[in-house]
């Protein structure tokens, strides 16, 4: 019996996002930062695990899963916040995990669900599809192919030597969202489990906020999968998932950047005191900062800031609204 290999071609665009996710590898191990930096690979940990929650509806903000994963008390429904409780004992394991194993898979499912679903670390006994919102995208493989469809996969990708980790991790990602393993949690263990594939390959996709990209076009990636589904090939969805680690990687050298002295004193203090994704009004940053006249503070931080993409208005259009509020990207 001929092995299996999923269906899809390598375009022009695929191979110039590769080229140019290497090129930012590469500029990024010039700085070495996040090895340098604990608390800012925390803090785009935290920020994978908030998004890809929030891709499945969960409701907490940035700050109650900052609070969640410290331990602190938080007040909200309890399945959302066992569902940040789980997910970053989850990714805690990217480590370890071998992600060529569909027994490790399956462990990892059982940590990611574990009280919220009966069938926890187990391939799922019913039927399943695939939804945005209440629209159905399409409809899983029947669960007894599930077996055989993820052994295929598996397959695939331990005998696959010459494709790119990234377009491979991103077949992947499409493959295991149409097969549709589990009764729960798909979405979360497909973005995982790409992280840990690549993770395998260059450490620093474990820190790598690619779940935040996707959580802000959440639109495209589903569109990005009901394409591909059409078409009966993951073109689309390879394009689309290189095209938000790129975007990360953007996001990435900025850090990189604000850290080794690149950006003025004035900006680095700024970012210092700002979180991610938590809006500021200009009063409360003029008054971390220690700064009383607002021309100044435009001048030398904010303004700065927001020339160079590290910060943005929430209302773009009306940058003097008394309603503006200021937001790390």
């Amino acid at each position: 019996m001929a092995s299996y290999t999923p269906p899809f071609n390598i375009s022009p665009a695929m191979l110039a996002l590769t080229a140019s996710i290497s090129e930012k590898l590469g500029q990024i191990s010039l700085y070495n930062n996040l090895d340098a930096k604990p608390h800012l690979r925390r803090s785009n940990l935290i920020r994978s695990i908030r998004s890809s929650l929030r891709i499945e509806a969960n409701s907490l903000s940035l700050k109650e899963v900052r609070d969640v994963i410290a331990g602190h008390e938080v007040l909200g429904p309890g399945n959302e916040i066992l569902e940040v409780k789980n997910a970053y004992a989850a990714y805690e394991e990217l480590p370890d995990i071998d992600p060529y194993s569909i027994s490790e898979l399956k462990r990892i499912h059982g940590i990611m669900t574990k009280g919220l679903v009966e069938e926890s670390g187990v391939f799922r006994s019913g039927d399943e599809g695939v939804f945005a919102g209440d629209k159905v995208i399409f409809v899983a493989p029947l669960p007894q192919k599930v077996p055989s469809l993820m052994k295929d996969l598996f397959l695939w990708m331990k005998k696959e030597k010459e494709l790119n980790l990234l377009i491979l991790s991103s077949v992947f990602h499409y493959e295991f969202v149409f097969i549709h393993p589990f009764s729960d949690g798909n979405g979360r263990m497909a973005r995982l489990w790409q992280t840990a594939l690549l993770a395998k390959w260059r450490e620093i996709f474990r820190y790598l906020p690619i779940e935040s990209k996707i959580e802000k076009d959440q639109t495209g990636y589903y569109k990005a999968i009901a394409d591909c589904n059409n078409a009966g090939r993951s073109d689309a969805f390879i394009e689309f998932m290189l095209h938000q680690i790129d975007n990360a990687f953007e996001d990435i050298l900025k850090q990189a950047s604000a850290k080794e002295g690149q950006i003025s004193e004035y900006v680095g203090r700024l970012l210092e005191i700002m979180e991610y994704d938590v809006p500021y009004t200009s009063n409360y940053l003029m008054k971390k900062v220690g700064i009383k006249t607002k021309d100044s503070f435009r001048n030398n931080y904010l303004h700065p800031a927001i020339e160079l993409g590290l910060v943005h208005m929430t209302i773009p259009d009306k940058p003097r609204s008394r309603n503006q509020r200021y937001v790390k990207k």
